[in-house]
């Protein structure tokens, strides 16, 4: 199931400081056409590199393994920063607080939204998942699709317990007591959520639920999802994402594409204070406006990180 889960400040750099050249890439090479979850930045005034990781924000445990060069990357920074910082993500007044914007405005349910059959259909679903009527049948569609993703057990591993690599990131990071921030706030990604009329919500809800019944080989969003990021193909997963079946139903601008051009100076001004691993959704690496491409063209030298 999808994921819908800025300030720059000047730096003075000493003049002839190596780090400090901007990287000039031909215009063919700004879009990244490598296979990499791990990123090494560099150049443009940083005086340290900093690293990019991307993450996957539902994979089974037994599948969870941290990359070598990301790992040397932790040995290489003094500070994690997440879409969302996980301190506050994992704390209990921030959750509760969460909830409370979790439903929609002037008392909607899905029934109002939807035709009978296709609500109906949600329904049986929703029971299949242990998740009752009445609070559930009120939030917004966008945030009651993470809950069926949330324990999925579509066969994509022997092992159905699930975990977020952000989660299993932010263990290590507290094991080494780095420092940790977020280049969004929670309260921003849930308002992004109001951004999207309702009625689409709950259609593109319906429409991915029954993408992944009816594909005939069983094969569902979320396993593909998982073989191209086995695949360290950024590339594809960007493809994906603004894929018309399986993709953001035309709000690739504000689910991806908007957030990735407003953490840029963020990342700008956070690498300039101290070497930062930045551990974002893989599909926000790729393509023309992703991560990878903005921080280029912005003079700054990215690379695939060597596993040392």
């Amino acid at each position: 199931m999808k994921k819908y889960l800025f300030w720059l400040l000047p730096v003075l750099v000493g003049v002839g400081c190596a780090t400090s050249k901007k990287a000039v890439y031909h215009p063919e090479k700004i879009v990244p056409n490598e296979k990499s979850l791990v990123w090494k930045i560099s150049g443009n005034g940083l005086k340290k590199p900093s690293y990019l990781y991307g993450t996957i924000h539902l994979i089974p445990k037994s599948e969870f393994q941290l990359p070598p060069a990301a790992r040397e990357a932790l040995d290489n920074v003094r500070r994690v920063a997440f879409e969302i910082d996980m301190k506050e993500m994992t704390n209990f007044r921030t959750q509760i607080g969460l909830m409370s914007k979790a439903f929609m405005a002037g008392g909607k349910t899905l029934k109002d939204l939807l035709p009978t059959d296709d609500y109906d259909y949600v329904k049986d679903k929703m029971k299949e998942k242990g998740l009752p009527g009445g609070m559930f049948e009120r939030m917004k569609p966008m945030f009651l699709s993470t809950l069926f993703s949330s324990d999925d057990d579509s066969g994509t591993a022997t092992n159905s317990r699930m975990t977020s690599v952000e989660m299993e990131l932010y263990r290590m990071t507290r094991r080494r007591n780095l420092e940790t921030a977020g280049l969004e706030t929670a309260t921003y990604q849930m308002a992004i959520f109001d951004s999207i009329p309702y009625e689409t919500q709950a259609k593109m809800l319906v429409e991915s639920l029954r993408t992944t019944e009816d594909n005939p080989s069983g094969e569902n969003e979320l396993a593909k999802m998982l073989k191209l990021y086995r695949d360290q193909d950024i590339g594809a997963m960007q493809a994906m994402i603004g894929d018309a079946q399986y993709g953001m139903g035309g709000y690739e601008d504000i689910l991806l594409k908007n957030r990735n051009h407003n953490w840029i100076p963020i990342m700008g001004r956070m690498m300039r204070e101290t070497p930062t691993l930045f551990a974002v959704g893989a599909g926000h690496l790729g393509g023309e406006h992703g991560v990878v491409a903005l921080l280029r063209r912005e003079g700054y030298k990215v690379e695939v990180a060597p596993e040392e």
